[in-house]
């Protein structure tokens, strides 16, 4: 793990945040004591278990459109 310093930090945040957004994880350090990680975000991809993704399902092509609520209704409190 790269270890940057807050001064750093200022001065190439730019190439920083780059590589940051390119997978690598880093220790920012204040007065050269650890003060905390920078590591990409994992964000799970949405899964087929979300009603939402079933909407179709529900289409039958002679129905009005639904506003918003009533989606909701119905894909997530019955």
């Amino acid at each position: 793990m790269k270890t940057i310093s807050m001064l750093e930090f200022r001065r190439h945040s730019e190439r920083v945040i780059s590589g940051a957004l390119a997978g690598e994880r880093m220790l920012l350090t204040y007065r050269g004591k650890p003060l905390f990680r920078m590591e990409p975000c994992v964000l799970p991809e949405p899964g087929g278990e979300d009603p939402f993704y079933r909407l179709a399902e529900h289409a039958d092509g002679t129905a009005k459109p639904l506003s918003n609520l009533e989606i909701d209704a119905l894909l997530y409190e019955n």
